[in-house]
């Protein structure tokens, strides 16, 4: 029986999504968890997956299309089943072009005369249409690249991200010339000026986010400066003998595991209804990409080793930058780690990621005086700071989890025995 493919909810709260790309052709046929689109959210590309097995009948939003959650995106077919069965499926739901963002082949048309919900930019130029998904589109605002110096790659033509990424990596310069009529953008205020920089989808959700995190959960801080020399020294020597290369991020990671292991009653979100403690130890890590912050999700990390640790770190990483995460992979969590030592900075205070109840902000490892029995020396000091949330986490809890934590850091043979 042919079934309707509605847009998900792949984030929680979120209203709508652009289809980025459809990696099953209409007539294909697809098994269960193959992924049949990508969609691009405020914070991530991510794949969406089959439910069942079965064959993709038709696209009813083409890829670059914002569609609302909850909306029609495509017909599911069975076996046997072809355009019958398809125009049967709009029926019963009563979808139309103009309601569900369809683009109807011929055979189905319900008015060919509709502006189908594409949401791609058709661009006039002395007669010629210049199609574009809003990401190619966005990113190419967003680097001053002309779309009608560009070759499409995409379906029909239409430009898309890649096309966009290999015009700003060949060093190609199409910036976009103003029309005589259309003001500079850079504007003048006094003797002051600017230039205006839309906002993007992930910076808005950024915005958003740490605004609501700020101004309604209760934050505290603790900060503690720790000696790093054996850690960093063990990492040389671990390095030395293992494959794949172990960064301070993973030792920390592994560290965080440790302390919850500890301390378990800090490992926990606060919601409106209940307190959840968890077992397992889920850590997103902070990663810096072109639009913004993204935290993938490192999960189980008390059951990896470092090698694992280490593979899973990179590959995240890797997938957060060029945006290729999964649903699963942004979702979740119950503590956050960022790490803004390898820009220098000595310390600095972190906003909480609800409804994560604590992150650790991790600065740069400097050689500094220290006291250690009494006799001043110097040693490489790294400063942590742990920002909680007071509702789930008390203060003495927090101390104890640090405390666990600091221990652990500066006294990591634990890690090999």
């Amino acid at each position: 029986m042919a079934t309707i493919m509605r847009m998900p909810e792949v984030l929680a709260n979120a209203t709508e999504a652009i289809i980025s790309k459809w990696l099953v052709e209409e007539g294909s046929t697809f098994a269960t968890g193959q992924p049949i689109a990508e969609v691009e959210t405020e914070k991530a590309v991510v794949e969406v997956v089959a439910e069942t097995d079965g064959i993709l009948g038709q696209y009813l939003a083409k890829s670059g299309a914002t569609v609302a959650v909850g909306e029609p995106i495509a017909v599911l077919l069975q076996q046997g089943e072809g355009a019958a069965e398809i125009a049967q499926a709009l029926a019963k739901e009563n979808i139309s072009a103009a309601e569900s963002s369809v683009t109807p082949t011929p055979t189905i048309a319900v008015a060919a005369e509709i502006k189908i919900a594409e949401n791609v930019s058709a661009e006039q130029d002395h007669g010629t249409r210049i199609f574009s998904s809003p990401l190619a589109r966005r990113l190419a605002k967003e680097n001053g690249i002309d779309p009608k110096n560009l070759h499409g790659t995409g379906p029909d033509g239409r430009i898309v991200k890649r096309d966009v990424q290999a015009a700003i990596a060949s060093g190609v310069t199409t910036k976009v010339s103003a029309p005589p009529s259309t003001p500079a953008k850079a504007l003048s205020l006094g003797e002051s000026s600017y230039i205006a920089i839309p906002h993007s989808r992930m910076r808005q959700a950024i915005a958003r986010r740490l605004t609501e995190s700020k101004s309604t959960v209760p934050h505290f801080y603790l900060t503690a400066p720790v000696i790093a020399d054996d850690l960093l020294n063990m990492r040389k020597k671990i390095n030395e003998w293992s494959q794949s290369k172990v960064s301070v991020t993973d030792l920390i990671l592994k560290t965080v595991a440790a302390a919850f292991a500890d301390v378990p009653d800090a490992n926990v979100i606060w919601t409106t209804e209940e307190m959840r403690k968890f077992d397992d130890v889920d850590i997103s890590i902070a990663v810096a990409t072109d639009n913004g912050l993204i935290t993938p999700v490192v999960r189980g990390v008390n059951q990896m080793n470092l090698a694992q640790i280490s593979a899973t770190t990179a590959d995240l990483i890797e997938r957060a930058r060029i945006g290729r995460l999964k649903q699963n992979e942004i979702m979740g969590g119950s503590f956050s780690v960022t790490n803004l030592g390898m820009y220098g900075t000595d310390e600095f205070s972190a906003i909480l990621n609800p409804p994560q109840s604590a992150i650790l902000a991790v600065g740069a490892a400097k050689q500094k005086p220290v006291v250690v029995n009494g006799v001043i020396g110097i040693a490489s000091v790294v400063n942590f700071t742990l920002s909680v949330d007071h509702r789930a986490i008390d203060g003495a809890l927090a101390a104890q989890w640090l405390a666990a934590f600091v221990k652990r850091f500066e006294n990591p043979m634990w890690l090999v025995v």
